[in-house]
């Protein structure tokens, strides 16, 4: 039978035994076949396969019918003329609320790639906050995008393996859904680094007969003592994944004949005393290697993970890992919160699964208040996506927090009033410092006092979990508000002033609430409180105000000739490309920390003994300096000067780049004052490049013609 066929699909989900409609499946198979009809994948294939081969990945999680037609419809909102209401009233509302929360955010104008991504994942998170089965669509949407990413260009497979390792695989393991996981992985390593893949291949099947061998003699002995209990039990060998032992290589600096336990030997039984029995004479065989033993069983892992590990040595000093577990526990352990799935018309209480969601939950607290995309990706990644550490309450209740977190992150994640208050704390009965580190295990006590006056702000450099960061960022914030709404406005009316303005001639009341509408915030007192804090630098506020009265005022002269006029003593003079007011004789330097060029925004740092120099407002050496050797510069448009801009460009190494792009600067009739390249681990490239333009106009084009060349991951201005 055709796999792509209806028949197929729905013998397929008759076989997992799930209920469904066979009108409404045929109906979404003919609907998105009709909706992609005349669209080709990569491969020149139809691209209806696609859709379909997610809806048996979604088949094979055992996933609800309407899980399994958004799947298959999950495409046809992003690439076809179909829209939200077309599929709420083709199939239902449910269908088309799943269908739109994996469709990318792709109307919406990004200022680059990476925001790009970042806005798509937010959105993503937001609705599988509200129905979990998005995520779970979008996993099988990248799993088989990635089995078919061959046929994509070298740039795209570095750039989708790299998302799929940082994003997609990690979300699959906060969900337990291991099969998924370890697919996403291997797949990324052999695109990422596909020598170190497929040299990783060819060593474990050179050693497989041998290990075969190994293990099917342990399973033997394992078997005849175990039938001796008086159960029966499911032994089979698991050969360890590509990535996991490539991970275990470069983690602890080995070569691959010094990694052993390539294979773990797996004891599925049906009871959790039977499990440690199982594990009784697994010890009883062969001697267990001291710290290796983790009871996930007492104590589960945050993604519902349950299982007892315990890492021991063979009869001729040999090491192996054996795996105990139970039938249930097996299933959760293969399809996590796939396996657990129990949405049902008319839930109305949280259950056991609503608490296996307080990762989400929390994930969604804490990205409310993070409004940059780069610090949402960074916190994405550092703190859901990263190892794990377990400890104990007093109570006993298990608490999951990123490795590396003190007994501060316990309180916050415990609750806010608790980590404000905590004055101390204990770790298995005994008083430590707070900023001790925890370990697996611990039992760990929060010491409060009512009397406490709130946490320190170099807690700050302490806690190690976004939670606790925001929780004491909002308790100053919330505690000196008002100090910092006075304090932001005084700021913002100084730099106002440094700049030449008169205060009634730009700090106009609605412009002051179109600038804090267009950053996001809701009043503009919680704009000065934000600049006051000093959460919202001035770089992002001036800009904007300028624009506003530049557009107001129509004039292209400068800001000071505005608020000075008719002063003669500060007439407007010029040096290099630079006009500056009411000084003779200074010399001007442009800063090579940042390289700035004729439309780039720009201050001028007065230096001793050297004139000024000349930075971008967004120059990391200009973050924290004194705000009185600053003065108000900017471009000279009637001077016709040479700038030299310092650029890098990351790229897939392949022959003949490095000619392309200079041709590209040559064509552009711009020189090149010196270009270096140097190859990275990873199979890319980095070059190093310095060219000489006259203004920012030719940095984007040259910007946008390098990023079209076959192999560009991404190019950008080098800063200090």
């Amino acid at each position: 039978m055709d796999k792509l066929s209806l028949e197929y699909l729905m013998e397929k989900m008759r076989n997992n035994k799930i209920e469904f409609d066979e009108d409404l499946v045929s109906k979404a198979y003919y609907y998105t076949k009709d909706a992609h009809k005349g669209q080709l994948r990569n491969s020149g294939e139809e691209y209806f396969i696609h859709p379909i081969n997610v809806c048996l990945i979604l088949i094979d999680l055992n996933m609800d019918e309407a899980t399994i037609i958004a799947g298959m419809l999950h495409d046809v909102i992003e690439d076809t003329e179909a829209t939200f209401e077309d599929i709420e009233r083709e199939f239902s509302h449910e269908i088309a609320v799943l269908v739109d929360g994996v469709t990318k955010l792709k109307r919406l104008k990004f200022r680059s790639k990476q925001e790009s991504q970042a806005e798509n994942i937010r959105k993503m998170v937001m609705a599988m906050a509200n129905d979990i089965r998005v995520i779970i669509i979008k996993l099988a949407d990248r799993l088989h995008n990635m089995r078919t990413l061959e046929y994509m260009t070298k740039a795209k497979q570095f750039e989708k393996a790299t998302e799929t390792v940082e994003i997609y695989a990690p979300l699959a393991h906060r969900l337990g859904i291991s099969t998924i996981k370890w697919e996403l992985e291997d797949l990324s390593l052999r695109y990422l680094e596909p020598e170190t893949y497929y040299e990783l291949v060819e060593s474990i099947a050179m050693k497989r007969a041998e290990r075969e061998s190994f293990i099917a003699s342990i399973m033997e002995i394992l078997k005849d003592n175990i039938a001796e209990l008086g159960f029966e039990a499911d032994i089979t060998g698991r050969p360890k994944h590509i990535y996991s032992i490539y991970n275990k290589i470069k983690k602890q600096n080995k070569t691959f004949d010094q990694i052993f336990d390539l294979t773990a030997i797996r004891v599925i039984v049906n009871t959790v005393k039977d499990c440690y029995s199982v594990l009784g004479v697994v010890h009883s065989l062969w001697k267990p290697i001291q710290g290796r033993f983790k009871d996930y069983i007492a104590m589960p892992k945050a993604n519902m993970y349950q299982s007892l590990h315990t890492t021991v040595v063979g009869p001729k000093g040999e090491i192996f890992e054996v795996q105990i577990r139970t039938w249930d526990m097996h299933k959760t352990a293969e399809y996590g919160i796939a396996a657990h799935w129990k949405y049902k018309e008319g839930r109305t209480k949280k259950d056991n699964f609503d608490e296996k969601l307080q990762w989400l939950r929390l994930l969604m607290d804490w990205q409310k208040d993070l409004k940059d995309s780069k610090e949402f990706m960074e916190t994405l990644k550092g703190d859901f996506f990263s190892d794990e550490v377990y400890v104990f309450s007093p109570k006993g209740d298990v608490i999951g927090l990123p490795s590396g977190s003190t007994p501060i992150d316990f309180a916050y994640r415990v609750h806010s009033a608790v980590g404000n208050h905590c004055v101390g704390a204990k770790i298995d009965g005994r008083i430590v410092p707070i900023n001790t580190k925890l370990k697996n295990g611990n039992i760990v006590e929060i010491l409060t006092s009512p009397n406490s006056s709130g946490p320190s702000i170099d807690w700050l450099k302490i806690v190690k979990s976004t939670q606790a960061r925001t929780k004491i960022r909002q308790w100053f914030k919330k505690s000196k508000r008002d100090e910092n709404i006075v304090k932001g406005r005084d700021v913002l009316e100084k730099e106002v002033k440094r700049q030449g303005f008169q205060f009634n001639e730009i700090l106009k009341d609605d412009w002051l609430e179109t600038v804090s509408k267009r950053l996001s915030f809701n009043s503009l007192d919680d704009l000065f409180a934000s600049i006051g804090y000093g959460s919202t630098p001035l770089t992002q506020v001036m800009p904007k105000l300028k624009e506003l009265h530049k557009k107001y005022y129509k004039t292209e002269k400068s800001i000071n000739d505005l608020s000075i006029a008719g002063h003669a003593k500060n007439k407007t003079r010029s040096a290099q490309g630079i006009k500056f007011e009411g000084v003779d004789n200074l010399e001007v330097k442009f800063a090579k920390c940042c390289n700035p060029v004729p439309g780039d925004e720009i201050l001028g740092y007065i230096t001793r003994g050297r004139g000024v120099s000349i930075h971008r407002t967004d120059c990391p050496n200009m973050a924290h300096i004194d705000n009185d050797r600053i003065m108000p510069v900017e471009w000279d448009d009637t001077k016709d000067s040479i700038y030299n801009v310092h650029l890098n460009v990351l790229a897939y190494d392949r022959v003949g780049y490095l000619a392309n792009i200079s041709k590209i600067i040559l064509d552009l009739g711009l020189n090149i004052s010196s270009l270096s390249a140097r190859i990275n681990k990873d199979k890319t490239f980095l070059i190093d490049i310095l060219v000489e333009i006259r203004d920012k106009e030719q940095i984007d084009e040259l910007f946008k013609k390098i990023m079209n060349v076959d192999g560009t991951i991404k190019i950008y201005r080098v800063k200090a």
